[in-house]
């Protein structure tokens, strides 16, 4: 079985702190740039599993870099370089507090709390009599506050404004970017045969200017049902075949965990997580459109110090 990258410990050249995030790992070198290395864990409900998947950390980190080149005409992003299949390294932003939540259509959480008579969400009003996995007349904005642990929490616009955590100006850039993202993702998407049903962006400030930072439109930060069929689904009320980490969150909550006090989450066996891999390939190929090409496993961490170094001396 292929080795994963569970965690790092690098010191390099220039290197002023670390954050072990649940997923990435992030340098800081300078104060100047930030090296993100994607590893292989995996992590839903606000939990992380307690096996890495092999080859994940590379898949969202190739196409998170592709999405940021392909949408870098949209808004500025942080991406300067990925000198690692498992690494991008880009310009130091300071993060606004908020993820900016986009819905095309109703599903996930919104769902759940839509069949539960909630029908407003992040002070948006959903329109009556909707149905699981419903086209929106329009997307929806449902930002979230980014937690540092636990779970994000809904808020609306005004709430974001008012309470001082984006300044009116900012918000409504982020706003227009995270429209005009969504669009150019949903017609990408489309191209595949897919769509693009949520995602996430993350903003962030250098030097006055808002930029585009973290993934964009990866299986983690996103959800894609295939185009064939949805409607024929859809009429029937039955679940949309989907790419995205959904089939992880289900298989967990088949075996009785989603992340609560007392739960145990189930047993991870090698079969498991060899077939959790294989997803993550599948999705790489479908969401990109081009073979996935695995990267030597040998020793993954000596290769990322080794070309993360390198690319540090030439800068």
């Amino acid at each position: 079985m292929s080795k994963a990258l569970v965690r790092t410990d690098f010191n390099f050249p220039g290197q002023v702190s670390v954050y072990h995030g649940k997923v990435r790992d992030v340098y800081n070198i300078n104060d100047d740039l930030l090296v993100m290395v994607a590893s292989d864990r995996i992590s839903a409900f606000d939990v992380v599993l307690p096996k890495g998947i092999p080859y994940k950390g590379q898949v969202l980190n190739q196409i998170a870099s592709k999405f940021l080149d392909a949408t870098a005409d949209i808004v500025p992003n942080w991406k300067v370089a990925t000198p690692d299949p498992m690494v991008t390294v880009g310009i130091r932003c300071e993060g606004f507090r908020v993820e900016m939540i986009i819905r095309g259509y109703l599903t996930g959480s919104a769902w759940r709390d839509y069949k539960a008579g909630n029908h407003t969400i992040c002070g948006v009003t959903l329109p009556e009599g909707m149905k699981e996995n419903q086209k929106f007349p329009s997307p929806i904005i449902t930002p979230t506050t980014k937690a540092d642990e636990g779970h994000d929490e809904n808020i609306s616009k005004e709430e974001i404004i008012a309470q001082g955590i984006v300044s009116k100006e900012d918000y409504e850039l982020m706003e227009k970017y995270t429209y005009a993202l969504f669009q150019r993702g949903t017609e990408m998407a489309a191209e595949k045969g897919l769509i693009l049903v949520d995602t996430k962006y993350e903003f962030g400030k250098n030097d006055g200017k808002v930029y585009l930072i973290d993934e964009i439109h990866t299986p983690d930060s996103s959800r894609y049902f295939y185009a064939e069929g949805y409607e024929e689904k859809f009429e029937k009320g039955e679940a949309q075949k989907q790419l995205s980490k959904e089939f992880v969150r289900q298989w967990l909550m088949d075996n009785g965990f989603m992340g609560k006090a007392g739960q145990q989450v189930p047993e991870m066996t090698d079969a498991y997580v060899e077939s959790v891999s294989e997803r993550y390939i599948e999705l790489y190929e479908h969401i990109v459109g081009e073979k996935f090409v695995k990267a030597d496993t040998e020793d993954i961490t000596d290769r990322i110090e080794k070309n993360i170094t390198a690319f540090l001396k030439e800068r």
